[in-house]
């Protein structure tokens, strides 16, 4: 169980996130910074934000007892999202940003028209506290079993946290706070799985433990149908679960991800940031429930109060491996990958809330527009709202019971997700649809996710999964034809969309470079937090655990350094040649 210090890193943590959230609040001036930080974010930045929003608490709780279960089964899914990454890298990131988009729901405008940028804005406003409610959730329950957290406490702690700091700085807040999380994940995580190799015995005792006579059947690759329940991780599942997943992230939607970047370039280079960020994580990130399945089934077996005790296996492995004082450090990490999907929903819904909600609404009222100060104050109004609607919805679900994580949001993104993305796909790769398309498919799409909820027999998700795609790609392909009878005004706003997209950004559309402050504040942040972690040499250790201790820290220093040092080297760059103040 957790010890005094490590509440005390906890709460150290929280108090520094929003230490750098009030840091960059003076970077946010106008609705352009708050919403996507001015279009100037560099790569490094816009890539680990991407990067962290992709990853929760589930990554480590859920995912994780998916690999306790079945072995490297699940690794599909981390492949699905590298490559996803990777085609955004090669084709998709810089004709995201070259949009010139504020928002998502501007990109759907554009794309579409009015009436679906309206219903994914309002779609995105209602649906947004859900999605940040339900990781914050997950992860207060499994503190709670496995650490003994009180959940309610945690969901109320954590949200406020968030909130204040989404409020302050926008998304140049977002984006600094989940680049300093990284630098907790990724360290912790490594020396983790480094040393359940070490107790295994190394890398190849670890891959001939696979083939254990209790470990073989369920840690192949492939399972046979009825060995686990809903036919998971057969052929069929696999393949539901790749689709399902590369088609999450290459979608139009997925424009919000690149934004941010202040060019075509920054954003491709992002993109392969997130691609070598979400692959590497995955070789290391299940290595420790693996192990735990080897060596500590039973300690699994005995956290039965969670209700699906394989949750609490990279947990165990935490807790059995860890020196003291870093344990807090792994739970701070876990908060991490929660509060950076939270993060970005809160800033998007607000975002979309001034840019795509509140200035047609009051359009149709008959009323004048608002300034952008007024927009402001509106999109840090309506970030509190969607916060405090975000703890209330984590305090209702908290008060629910058997929940399982791994076959839950499986379940959810095949019943829900794909219907909703599905027409998103298709506007991205087909550019000959009418203006009605969106809808058509979306409905097509969603008929196989209803019947399944009325079938006798109850749905596997790779059946439902498979069901949605093959009846959104039926419904794009019956709408092609019809795109000829489109007025001509149409087409032309869909050709100068596509044109747009593959326009690089000018001189004066990049604007000012503000680089070297963006590195000045996080080198500046990294080494503060280095040093904090060095206060945990002062609790009793043997040597290699104050080494691992060292290790965390330094890794965050150097960091820290190389951000400082890129910081002068940008302002004597910028002093010899000097660039646009415009931006857009």
């Amino acid at each position: 169980m957790l010890q005094s210090y490590d509440y005390v890193t906890m709460l150290v943590y929280l108090a520094f996130l929003l230490g750098v959230g009030w840091a960059f609040g003076r970077m946010s001036k106008t609705t352009s910074d708050f919403v996507r930080g001015g279009g100037k974010g560099t790569w490094w930045l816009v890539g680990s934000s991407s990067l962290l929003a992709g990853i929760s608490a589930f990554t480590f709780s859920g995912n994780a007892a998916g690999a306790y279960d079945a072995g490297p089964t699940l690794l599909i899914i981390y492949l699905a999202n590298t490559l996803a990454f990777l085609v955004h890298a090669a084709f998709l990131a810089s004709r995201f940003r070259q949009t010139r988009a504020f928002t998502a729901a501007d990109v759907v405008r554009e794309r579409f028209g009015p009436a679906v940028e309206q219903f994914s804005a309002y779609y995105s406003v209602v649906i947004g506290a859900l999605t940040g409610a339900v990781p914050l959730w997950a992860l207060a329950s499994f503190c709670s079993g496995v650490f003994a957290i009180p959940q309610d406490t945690l969901i109320v702690v954590l949200g406020t946290v968030v909130t204040l700091y989404a409020i302050k700085g926008g998304k140049w807040a977002v984006m600094g706070n989940d680049f300093v999380q990284s630098l907790i994940i990724y360290p912790i995580t490594i020396l983790l799985a480094i040393l359940a190799l070490r107790e295994v015995g190394g890398v190849s005792a670890l891959i001939e433990n696979f083939s254990r006579p209790d470990l073989a059947a369920d840690f192949s690759f492939v399972k046979e149908p009825g060995q686990f329940p809903g036919d998971n991780f057969t052929w069929t599942w696999i393949i539901a679960a790749f689709i399902t997943q590369f088609l999450a992230y290459v979608n139009l939607g997925s424009a919000s991800r690149y934004l941010a970047a202040r060019d075509g370039r920054e954003a491709t280079r992002s993109a392969l940031l997130a691609a070598a960020g979400m692959g590497f994580g995955a070789l290391v990130w299940f290595i420790p429930p693996w192990v735990t399945r080897m060596l500590w089934s039973a300690d699994v077996e005995a956290m039965a109060a969670l209700g699906e005790p394989a949750n609490s296996a990279y947990a165990i492995a935490a807790l059995k491996l860890l020196p003291a004082g870093l344990v807090g450090v792994m739970v701070v990490a876990m908060f991490a990958a929660t509060l950076s999907t939270m993060d970005v929903g809160l800033n998007g819904n607000a975002g979309t809330l001034i840019r795509n909600v509140i200035p047609p609404l009051r359009r149709v009222l008959g009323l004048s527009a608002l300034g952008d100060k007024q927009l402001m104050l509106a999109g840090k109004i309506g970030t509190l709202v969607m916060g405090a609607l975000t703890i209330a919805l984590a305090l209702y679900f908290s008060k629910l019971k058997g929940f399982r994580l791994f076959d839950a949001f499986l379940q959810i993104n095949s019943l829900i997700g794909m219907p909703l993305i599905m027409p998103m796909i298709a506007g991205l790769v087909v550019r000959r649809l009418p203006r009605w398309s969106f809808f058509w498919i979306l409905g097509m799409s969603a008929v196989p996710a209803v019947l399944s909820l009325f079938a006798a027999t109850p749905w596997t998700y790779s059946e439902r999964s498979l069901w949605v795609f093959a009846a959104g790609v039926a419904a794009t392909l019956t709408a092609i034809p019809f795109y000829a009878r489109e007025p001509a005004d149409y087409r032309e706003r869909v050709d100068g969309f596509f044109t747009k997209m593959n326009t690089p950004l000018n001189d004066e559309e990049r604007g000012k470079s503000s680089d070297a402050m963006q590195a000045s504040i996080l080198g500046k942040a990294s080494l503060a937090m280095a040093g904090a972690l060095l206060f945990l040499l002062f609790i009793p250790n043997p040597a290699w655990g104050r080494y691992c201790i060292l290790a965390i820290s330094g890794s965050v220093a150097l960091v820290g350094g190389l951000l400082l040092l890129g910081a002068r080297a940008e302002r004597r760059r910028l002093g010899a040649n000097p660039e646009p103040t415009n931006a857009n």
